[in-house]
Order: structure tokens, then C-alpha cells, then sequence
């Protein structure tokens, strides 16, 4: 009997151990966010999303002060909805804009907000239109490149000890 109480105890710890890990694995993936916090939904759109998943973080000054909802397609405007569910203690004017921003070189995208200057402040359901899309690595290389093919295919001037007499 001694035996199959520890075999019990020994299971429902290492089950413990497993769902702790899981719960880690999604929070640290941004799969998973548990937030108790009343939120309020705003819209905005924009050109290019690159990577941007929904459960990113909309930051301010570094804070996370909300999250993305969902991304959604218009095909009228042929933009990019993303839907933000920002927290209801932070509040921002009316003309805020928002920046898709990348952490570091190479890292996860998220949304940065810049507070306006504006009286009124953001209320659910509000459209902001002052968005920057995000900046897509690729197309910065391809126009390095191509700057620098067309530098290298313009003709020199003749210097001017070259005239012939």
C-alpha cells in the first residue's frame, strides 16, 4: 500500500512538472496569453503586416499595453485589418499612430504606439489612420542592390588631363 501511494504522489508531481512546461512553451511562443485586464478594441490598417501574428504585443515606450486581436483582410481597400484589444487603464488621443516594429535585427515583430497631441481619447471601435507598415527586409536589400547596380553602370567623367593636343 506504501508503494502505491508514493506512485501516485510521484505521477501527480511529474504531471504538474509537464503542465508547467506546456504553459511555459505557449507563453514564451506567444501562443498563449492569459491577461485578467479589462480591453477595448480599436482598428487600424495597414499596406504591408509582414510577419505581424495575432497575440503580438502592441507596446508604448517600451510598456506592453495591449495585444493583437485578429488580422483580417479588406479586400475593398486591399489593406491589412488588425483588430488591438489595448488594456482600459492606458488610454491615448485621438491621433495616435502606429509602427509595425521589429525587436532587434532579426526578431519578432510588434506594434508600437505613439500618443498624439489630441483632446479626445481612443474609444472602442475607433479606426486609427496613421499607420507605417512594417519594413520588409527583403525589399531593403533588393534596393540596396539595385542603387548600388545602378551607381556602378553610369559612365565616369574624363578627367581633365586627358585632353589631346
Amino acid at each position: 500500500m506504501q508503494r502505491s501511494n508514493n506512485d501516485i504522489w510521484v505521477g501527480l508531481f511529474v504531471l504538474i512538472g509537464a503542465a508547467a512546461l506546456l504553459f511555459l512553451a505557449l507563453q514564451s511562443a506567444n501562443l498563449l496569453s492569459l491577461s485578467f485586464q479589462k480591453s477595448y478594441p480599436v482598428t487600424a490598417r495597414f499596406d504591408n503586416i509582414g510577419g505581424l501574428k495575432p497575440q503580438t504585443a502592441v507596446k508604448s515606450a517600451g510598456v506592453v499595453v495591449g495585444r493583437v486581436e485578429s488580422i483580417t483582410f479588406d479586400d475593398k481597400n486591399f489593406q491589412a485589418s488588425v483588430t488591438l484589444a489595448l488594456q482600459s487603464r492606458y488610454s491615448f488621443p485621438k491621433d495616435s499612430s502606429l509602427k509595425i516594429l521589429t525587436s532587434g535585427l532579426l526578431g519578432e515583430q510588434y506594434i508600437g504606439i505613439e500618443a498624439g497631441a489630441e483632446e479626445k481619447n481612443l474609444q472602442a471601435g475607433d479606426t486609427i489612420t496613421a499607420t507605417q507598415s512594417a519594413v520588409v527586409l527583403e525589399n531593403l536589400i533588393g534596393q540596396f542592390l539595385y542603387n548600388k547596380a545602378a551607381e556602378g553602370s553610369t559612365p565616369s567623367t574624363p578627367s581633365a588631363n586627358t585632353n589631346k593636343k
